[in-house]
């Protein structure tokens, strides 16, 4: 069976930086309300008629150059995102076009936050059943957009950006994706999610979310799930080189390291700068310690989120 492994990974962030101060002239906060709630200290925001296609196309044409690969090498297109450009198409098959990607599979996947985890784990499957050699995977969103600019509880919490990753099939054993794991339970749909969609009000509304509630449940999640992948793969805590989260807010994140204690400085932490980019988090945070030469080939990696829906999931992988 082929191993599913990351060839290269690539991303984009707007180039307009929001800080907390700024944010203090907006709403009613303040930057230390922000970061000893969250530890963000700014984030991303994208231009004016700047969509998320845009920067999935940015992002996706950062990994095939990375990785020395040409559109054509690619044969299929995941995009994870929970703004897309347009109702439909898909954002998949806008970046299809714009990197010259042959006529193949071309989709988006919504499942939030934890949009790049389900994205890796259909990628595998696809990629392990024969259905694709090359997928190049983007997570990219345009958070900002949903955002009510008076509501201080959420307003602080989002920003844009895209990650991408070409996903290949290879045989090597000592690397690729080891297992994934998903988990959804909707009977806690309401607790974060927006106030609108096409199909009832006709908008994409604006976020909403029970703060206390949602960090419950994603504590409780994350420590569940973390222990599941050690106990499906054999392994100790020890043995994972880097904790690769989705980055929601910072003590959520400390919870995870502290379930396999595990020091900070072996957690990819980019929170600070860049808030929720939701289903483009993980991939931005492993770009950057990629191209920062933290992350090498031969390390464990692990990677977990969990989103509105509730959806969670985690994956391990030998980058």
């Amino acid at each position: 069976m082929n191993r599913t492994v990351i060839a290269s990974c690539g991303s984009y962030l707007p180039s307009k930086i929001l800080s907390n101060a700024d944010l203090e002239k907006m709403v009613d906060t303040t930057d230390k309300w922000i970061v000893q709630r969250t530890g963000i200290k700014s984030r991303h925001v994208a231009a004016d008629g700047e969509s998320t296609a845009d920067m999935a196309v940015a992002a996706g044409r950062q990994a095939l150059q990375n990785g020395s690969f040409k559109g054509t090498d690619i044969d299929m297109v995941i995009v994870c995102t929970s703004t897309p450009e347009r109702t439909f198409p898909s954002v998949a098959v806008k970046v299809q076009a714009a990197l010259d990607i042959p006529p193949g599979p071309a989709f988006d996947l919504q499942a939030v936050c934890s949009g790049f985890v389900y994205g890796m784990s259909v990628a595998d499957s696809l990629i392990k059943s024969g259905q694709a050699r090359r997928i190049l995977l983007v997570g990219a969103e345009k958070m900002t957009s949903l955002l009510d600019w008076d509501d201080r509880t959420t307003c602080v919490l989002f920003g844009d950006g895209a990650g991408a990753v070409v996903l290949e099939a290879a045989d090597d054993a000592d690397r690729g994706i080891l297992s994934t794991h998903l988990y959804a339970d909707g009977r806690l749909k309401d607790i974060l999610c927006t106030s609108g969609g096409t199909s009832s009000t006709g908008d994409a509304g604006f976020v909403t979310m029970e703060g206390k509630e949602v960090f419950r449940h994603a504590v409780q999640y994350m420590s569940d799930i973390v222990t599941e992948v050690i106990e499906h793969n054999k392994i100790k805590p020890v043995d994972i080189d880097w904790l690769v989260p989705h980055q929601a807010n910072i003590r959520i994140i400390e919870a995870t390291a502290k379930k396999l204690d595990m020091e900070m400085d072996k957690v990819i932490v980019t929170i600070e700068r860049h808030g929720n980019t939701s289903a483009a988090s993980i991939p931005l945070a492993l770009c950057e310690a990629v191209d920062g030469g933290r992350i090498k080939k031969g390390d464990l990696l692990l990677m977990e989120a969990l989103g509105a829906g509730l959806t969670w999931g985690a994956a391990l992988v030998r980058y």
